[in-house]
């Protein structure tokens, strides 16, 4: 069967899936943000529509302290004995975590903490008895050995208590890349199958798999590992591993998985850092043969709206480490968001923002913001030290890049009344100077209460700073995530309507 890529397009990385009967369900990493654990739910492997969450309270989560690059770091998500189970690294936080759920939709319960389990990246897997063997990497966040990194490892686990049964085994590692990580451990036809990525996450990523008459070993790598890598090639998904696998409903067999789209000159940066993507695969002699991850035809433009009207923030709005509940309100302006500052910025790890995924690489955010009893603008963020806003308030619009250390600001006068503030992004080709970046990010506002016409017209945008893309990028941040782009609040009370996306490849 023919598979799109992406598959899930934006920054939703490690992804992770299970079929059940002819339903399939996938869940990915979300580090800092809230909701956590995005689930998507699909019918044939090609179209996937968000479902929920995971980690719609606080306390499942360990995320108003974590640090950056923490979080929620690669779940298994796994149906078995009438129930969802998902495993993940709260990475600095409370630690390797079990959750599980009646629904897939959720709710899902407060999670239970593994016990002798020191690692990341853990799956699940159970015999025809039924025991479970929980399969990790064993890379030590915390204590004397940070950092130290142990390889692949295994402990059968009861799973109600999270109490390990046995001490760690070390189980095959890979063919000798650095940090063998994301293992899934699979029984099919009989033989046990042990998938894992090695390499390193950055361009080096590779998918390979060993097999063994049992879960615990001992395993035999293939001959031909790595079985999947884009690494030293032209192909336009670099950054392939980290991948789970899946029969297809056409008898077949897939693997899903991250990748990046880099571009640039250079084709070093990636604007929506690790995306879905996904490829097919056969049986050759007991060992699969991996397409390798070819990128789809674009469809056209992507546009959506919001105007606020719901009762709830739809499933693709986002907060960092706190609920935009605790300081946002549908209600009480109906019609808008209203959020309410406390004194933080986009510069803090707290900052009081709601934004969405970037999801196509030419893309425009726009925002009407009524700014009379504060400041507040749209941001395209991967973390707080790399980020470019747009704000308006107090007769002011002011464009602000930040990256690292540095930031630069740029002001113009504004007239009273609501503004639309809009951010751009545009991908540039050719060769020179100016092609090095993926992109350019323009940040412009149009002073015009009728913002719906103003910016379809073409009635007036006022650009006030043209930005390049390479500095507000996964690589260059190196956090692991991708650019979301949404409104925030930095002083008083900031309400905004009329939001809009518009994406295209």
């Amino acid at each position: 069967m023919t598979l799109p890529n992406p598959a899930v397009p934006g920054f939703h990385p490690d992804p992770s899936v299970t079929r059940v009967g002819d339903d399939y369900y996938l869940a990915c990493s979300s580090f800092e943000y809230l909701p956590g654990l995005p689930l998507f739910h699909s019918r044939d492997l090609v179209r996937w529509e968000p479902i929920g969450h995971v980690v719609t309270r606080p306390g499942q989560l360990a995320l108003e302290k974590v640090p950056t690059l923490g979080g929620a770091w690669a779940p298994t998500v796994r149906f078995h004995d009438g129930r969802f189970w998902l495993v993940v690294t709260d990475a600095m936080g409370r630690g390797s975590l079990i959750f599980t759920a009646e629904r897939a939709e959720g709710p899902w319960s407060d999670g239970v903490v593994m016990q002798g389990v020191s690692g990341i990246d853990p799956d699940l897997a159970w015999d025809s008895d039924g025991t479970c063997f929980v399969t990790y990497s064993g890379l030590q966040l915390d204590g004397d050995r940070a950092g130290e990194h142990l390889g692949v490892q295994q402990v059968r686990m009861d799973l109600e208590t999270g109490r390990a049964l046995e001490e760690p085994r070390s189980l095959w590692s890979g063919t000798g890349l650095m940090f063998p990580e994301a293992p899934h451990l699979y029984e099919i036809d009989g033989v046990w199958y042990l998938l894992i990525a090695e390499g390193g996450t950055e361009r080096g990523h590779s998918v390979s798999i060993a097999r063994a008459a049992r879960p615990d070993g001992p395993f035999e790598g293939c001959p031909a590992n790595p079985v999947l890598s884009a690494r030293s090639t032209d192909r336009p998904v670099q950054n392939t591993g980290h991948a789970d696998l899946v029969r297809t409903p056409d008898g077949g067999w897939a693997l899903i998985l991250p990748g990046m789209r880099p571009r640039g000159l250079t084709r070093a940066f990636s604007p929506m850092g690790r995306e879905t993507f996904s490829t097919a695969l056969e049986w050759v002699d007991g060992w699969p043969v991996v397409e390798p991850v070819r990128l789809t035809p674009p469809t056209g433009p992507v546009v959506r709206h919001d105007d606020f009207t719901g009762a709830e923030l739809g499933l693709e709005w986002l907060s960092i480490r706190t609920p935009a509940a605790d300081w946002s309100s549908l209600t009480e302006r109906p019609g808008h968001l209203v959020v309410h500052a406390d004194g933080s910025t986009m510069d803090d790890p707290r900052p009081r923002f709601v934004g969405r995924r970037q999801q196509h690489e030419s893309a425009v955010f726009s925002v009407r913001v009524d700014s009379a009893g504060g400041v507040g603008g749209l941001s395209l963020r991967i973390d707080e030290r790399h980020h470019y806003d747009i704000e308006v308030g107090a007769g002011i619009a002011r464009a602000r890049a930040r990256v690292g250390g540095l930031c630069q600001t740029w002001e113009q006068p504004l007239p009273p009344g609501p503004v639309t503030v809009r951010i751009e992004t545009e991908p540039v080709g050719g060769m020179g100077l100016d092609a090095l970046g993926p992109d350019l990010v323009r940040l412009s506002v149009v002073p015009d209460t009728d913002s719906d016409t103003a910016i379809d017209s073409g009635g007036g945008p006022v650009e006030l700073a043209v930005l390049d893309g390479r500095y507000v990028c996964a690589e260059t941040a190196a956090s692991f995530t991708g650019r979301v782009v949404g409104m925030y609040a930095a002083e008083g009370t900031v309400a905004f309507d009329r939001f809009s996306y518009r994406g295209e490849d």
